[in-house]
């Protein structure tokens, strides 16, 4: 079985759809095929519809005959992170108290993806209410790394991640609180973007002012992810952070010539512990951004740390807020990890939450001044190389035991708590095979500038074209 359409970019699938040279259902069937071939064996997608999907593309189709193109997604195979509401199409959460919820709306991020044209087929597997960035939950079971079976795929977006490392999508929408995004990119050798907050607006949301959750883009390339950002960025008043600009841009060339762009290259971040094999691979890339005119220093903000505690208050507040009606009458069904977290919450005071938003505040302050110097920081995306499917969370990180579930994710939340736009792009492999993403930060707002530097990188290094061999 010939996989050419499933590893061709997303732009130049509609490109070629558009030209019709190849039709919706033909891209749509290559995928399907795939689906069934590999599905079985890491279980990224956990609820297919493929009647609608080919009642979609059969629509685009119809249109493109018109001489009208439904979109800048026009045709493309999407299935939806399992946290996004799907009218019509089964929602879970991973939890079995939604086991059976059928929504009757989209979500915002779900609406404009099928306002652009995109083609539905189905929804990717999450932890239990995306906690933890491992995914497993007890509805679907757990999804497994393409790259090893043995290893987890990561998360909470790992069923995406998976999905497009075996072809199954070309693109894929996630979500981001604590690196949800950038994590399974990482493991998973593909690219996930934490745009600015408000920069994708989010709706339904019980909390619409909340800036460390955002949603976000993924795909195999840089081009493709600023590709699906262009139709989901854009304001919407049902969202009071949105970022009054709109997505188009995001749909232009990203070359960009890097000389004498100052970037600061992050150490230990006041404490945080890498695995050796993750910081060699990170540490070799080094000299590709030295190749591409970069002047890159030793540097981190004063004080990075302080991101930890303020992290997980913060984190703490949301979970108290989200899980407060299961924790009283579906705690028996709640993993007890999420029972922790939204315990923790409950112990928090009003002075505890001002006195992080203060911290948070310095902090963004320090990080501001810092990089009126340096445009961008680089760090590695992750502590640790994908490790054991039965696993929750890694025990330990270079002989370290971490202090809780969500400890070996700082190298992510801490960019979160920042508010900058991260992105991870794959930087090559342990010795035994695995993959590792470098994580690219940018200035405030300035997601148009990382994504541009992570195209270059990503030109000079093509990591990203390494497929698991389950998926040729």
């Amino acid at each position: 079985m010939s996989t050419e359409l499933n590893f061709m970019t997303a732009r130049e699938l509609a490109r070629r759809m558009r030209d019709k040279s190849l039709s919706a259902r033909e891209v749509l069937d290559a995928h399907l095929r795939q689906i069934d071939a590999v599905n079985e064996i890491v279980n990224a997608i956990v609820t297919l519809a493929p009647e609608l999907a080919q009642a979609r593309a059969a629509e685009a189709d119809a249109a493109i005959m018109r001489g009208e193109v439904l979109g800048p997604l026009h045709g493309l195979p999407i299935a939806h992170k399992d946290l996004q509401d799907t009218a019509g199409i089964r929602t879970t959460y991973g939890s079995t108290i939604f086991a059976n919820h059928v929504p009757l709306i989209d979500s915002l991020t779900v609406e404009r993806i099928k306002r652009a044209g995109a083609v539905t087929i189905g929804k990717t597997n999450v932890p239990e209410f995306g906690a933890g960035s491992q995914t497993f939950n007890p509805v679907f079971g757990p999804t497994r790394n393409p790259y090893d079976l043995s290893k987890t795929c990561g998360g909470s977006s790992g069923g995406a991640a998976v999905a497009l490392a075996c072809g199954m999508l070309p693109i894929a929408d996630g979500s981001d609180m604590g690196g949800s995004l950038r994590n399974p990119a990482s493991f998973c050798n593909v690219v996930g973007f934490r745009p600015s907050p408000g920069r994708v607006p989010s709706w339904p949301q019980g909390m619409g002012w909340f800036t460390l959750s955002v949603d976000g883009p993924m795909a195999r390339s840089v081009g493709d992810v600023a590709l699906l950002l262009s139709a989901l960025a854009g304001p919407d008043d049902r969202s009071p952070i949105s970022i009054d600009e709109a997505g188009a841009r995001f749909a232009q060339p990203l070359d960009r010539n890097f000389k004498h762009t100052r970037i600061a290259w992050l150490g230990d971040m006041g404490g945080v512990p890498f695995d050796p094999r993750v910081r060699a691979v990170v540490d070799a890339r080094r000299s590709v951004f030295e190749s591409l005119g970069c002047i890159l220093d030793d540097a981190e903000p004063d004080n990075l740390s302080d991101a930890d505690a303020i992290f997980k208050t913060l984190r703490a507040w949301s979970f108290e807020l989200g899980q407060s009606d299961n924790l009283a009458n579906h705690r028996d069904k709640l993993k007890d990890t999420i029972i922790w977290n939204a315990e923790q919450g409950k112990t928090l005071t009003g002075a505890d939450i001002s006195r992080a938003e203060q911290k948070r505040s310095e902090l963004y302050h320090r990080a501001r001044v810092f990089m009126q110097r340096y445009e961008f920081m680089v760090l590695p995306t992750v502590q640790v190389p994908p490790f054991d499917v039965t696993q929750p969370y890694p025990t330990e990180i270079n002989g370290i035991p971490p202090a809780t579930y969500i400890d070996w994710m700082r190298s992510c939340y801490y960019m979160t708590v920042l508010g900058h736009p991260a992105i991870s792009v794959p930087a090559g492999f342990t010795p035994e095979g695995l993959p590792v993403g470098i994580q690219i930060v940018g200035r405030h707002r300035d997601d148009w500038g990382v994504l541009q530097l992570a195209h270059a990188f990503e030109q000079a290094t093509h990591y990203a074209e390494r497929r698991p061999a389950l998926a040729a």
